[in-house]
């Protein structure tokens, strides 16, 4: 085994451990991981690779597969896919009868409203580190914002907004 992949499989079976919520939770370590410390990626390369990850149909984890392979081919993406799924299922497979067992338990109710602002904590960490690397032009920072507020506060479909952000970019507004 290379040490590429075995880098890959050490840093998403770490990765997969701490994913509450799902992958998109470690996505500034991830990101830090593949940047600027094993040198796989530049940050506008895993800002594209994610947002190609996203635009897919599928899991979430997608981006995992794609690093992978852009790391070693394709036993880079099978291993990189593997090691942040098989931990935490793992994990989970042990963990679900003692969850169920002591399901109307008060500790369990504590830990799970505990769980639930890190779990959104770190998403809002993946959403400004994505924001920081991908909207470095005024431009493309007035669509996340526009994109932002439309969210917020509208009911138009996300599809819509996307196609919009799309037509500025392919038009050459943004850069």
């Amino acid at each position: 085994m290379s040490a590429a992949v075995l880098a890959l499989a050490l840093v998403f079976m770490q990765l997969s451990l701490l994913a509450f919520g799902g992958t998109n939770s470690v996505i500034p370590e991830m990101q830090r991981q593949a940047v600027e410390v094993h040198h796989w990626l530049t940050a506008r390369e895993f800002a594209s690779l994610f947002a190609l990850a996203q635009a897919a149909p599928g899991p979430n984890m997608l981006v995992v597969t794609l690093i992978g392979w852009r790391v070693a081919a394709l036993p880079g993406a099978l291993v990189a896919t593997l090691g942040v799924a098989g931990p935490s299922s793992v994990l989970t497979f042990f963990a679900y009868r003692l969850w169920h067992r002591f399901r109307d338990a008060a500790w369990r109710r504590l830990v799970q409203r505990g769980l639930m602002p890190v779990t959104a904590g770190l998403l809002m960490a993946s959403a400004a580190l994505l924001i920081r690397t991908t909207s470095a032009e005024w431009g493309t920072a007035a669509v996340t914002v526009a994109a932002t507020l439309l969210f917020l506060f509208t009911r138009i479909h996300p599809l819509l907004v996307l196609a919009i952000a799309a037509a500025l970019g392919a038009s050459g507004l943004l850069t």
